[in-house]
């Protein structure tokens, strides 16, 4: 039986695609044909990616009247032309390469890729990517700056620790941070010639005075003057991402401040901090407009299951896919952090962990974390509510607790009857 679509077969009257490379794109036009109407007019050009050129080519689009430009994430090439013609007040689409793919067995050339993509774009079968607005877009590049130079301080510390091993200093073994205060002045009176470890565990404070004796064996080993100079440039190094990050966070806390009201809804949710907070608001905005519901917002971070099915089976193994690398750095962490916690979403990660393991139980506890992020960014008035350590246990039915004591009886071996008390 037939039925009424939902979709509406509509046809982009006047629109544009760019093929985006280093030095040059190709940008083919199609609008209608007034002298013959149901036929369209098709311009293809050449122009290059300098600014004056880009400027050219929009006052052509905007004296052929049109209203949409589209183009393939290709890089980083696109952002300047986006970027640009987004200024100039054309509607623009960035939309994913793997959902514009050339058919197959057809040669393949910038000016062909052009009005492939054109002729797709002008009947709706393209779904824009998101691309934030300027402010989040400057928010997101210091954001991300900062966790490159994070992961580049984490690099120059693994090689301090091993640099120390192979001077048979075995400092990491007895101190859990070897870059606090005492590590670090151990590791300076070494690059300043101090080679006596009674002296060198003397400069332990606080709580590592207690391991006084193992630290005199873990500082005996053979370091020479080799040894110091590479582990001062290493400690400098460390020292100047330092300084940087924390420029960074000054920089950071200036921008995210007209978002001072969201930030402290998200620092409210266990296992986010600040910068955590300023690092999701930076991926996904703070308008959740864009995504209708939560799900939308998972399904985009791919913390959803793929659906794949043929002839009535399911294919592959579920997998959630690759999305936004910096966001699933995020929400990992914080799953990870949340399950060491007296708290619902906890105790979520532990249940799951000892049926399923800790990778299933961290990616099903971020997508918990990006739902409630997603209400308390829909709603300002939203406030985050932990149910509770023993939410299950006092939500759980009686006949489910019954079923799930018997089965864990009889999986060990055990027949169980039962009969109500008197």
């Amino acid at each position: 039986m037939l039925a009424e679509a939902e979709d509406h077969e509509e046809i982009v009257a006047r629109v544009a695609a760019l093929d985006i490379g280093k030095k040059e794109l190709t940008c083919c036009v199609r609008v209608p044909n007034e002298s013959k109407p149901g036929r369209r007019l098709q311009e293809v050009e050449t122009y290059p990616t300098m600014t004056r050129a880009l400027l050219g080519m929009a006052d052509r689009l905007a004296a052929l009247g049109v209203t949409r430009v589209v183009m393939e994430s290709t890089g980083d090439y696109w952002k300047p032309v986006f970027y640009l013609l987004e200024a100039c007040g054309f509607e623009t689409w960035l939309v994913n390469a793997r959902d514009v793919k050339h058919l197959p067995g057809r040669p393949k050339t910038g000016t062909l890729d052009a009005v492939w993509l054109c002729k797709v774009a002008e009947k709706q079968m393209l779904r824009p990517s998101f691309v934030p607005p300027p402010p989040i877009r400057r928010l997101r590049d210091l954001t991300r700056y900062r966790a490159g130079l994070v992961a580049v301080r984490t690099a120059e510390k693994q090689r301090a620790e091993k640099l120390l091993e192979d001077a048979h200093i075995k400092l990491p073994v007895v101190a859990a941070d070897i870059f606090g205060v005492s590590g670090r002045d151990m590791m300076a009176a070494l690059i300043a010639g101090q080679r006596d470890p009674n002296a060198l565990a003397q400069l332990a404070r606080a709580r590592m005075r207690r391991k006084i004796g193992a630290l005199e064996e873990a500082l005996t080993g053979y370091f020479t003057d080799h040894h110091g100079f590479l582990l001062g440039r290493m400690l400098a190094r460390i020292d100047a991402v330092n300084a940087d990050i924390a420029d960074l966070d000054t920089r950071i806390g200036e921008l995210i401040a007209p978002f001072a009201a969201q930030v402290a809804q998200l620092d409210e949710v266990t296992g986010i901090a600040a910068i955590a907070a300023a690092a999701v608001i930076a991926e996904i905005g703070v308008d959740m407009t864009r995504f209708p519901t939560a799900g939308h917002l998972v399904s985009w971070a791919k913390y959803a299951p793929q659906i794949k099915e043929s002839a009535g089976k399911n294919k592959g193994r579920n997998a959630t896919g690759h999305g936004n690398k910096y966001l699933a750095r995020i929400l990992g962490d914080a799953a990870a952090t949340v399950g060491r916690t007296d708290t619902f979403p906890g105790e979520r990660y532990r249940r799951i962990a000892r049926r399923r393991g800790k990778n299933k139980a961290n990616v099903a506890v971020g997508r918990s974390l990006l739902v409630i992020i997603w209400h308390l960014l829909s709603n300002p008035q939203a406030r985050f509510h932990d149910l509770g350590p023993d939410f299950y246990d006092t939500h759980i039915s009686h006949s489910r607790k019954l079923r799930n004591h018997v089965r864990q009886l009889e999986a060990l071996g055990y027949h169980v009857t039962l009969q109500p008390a008197a």
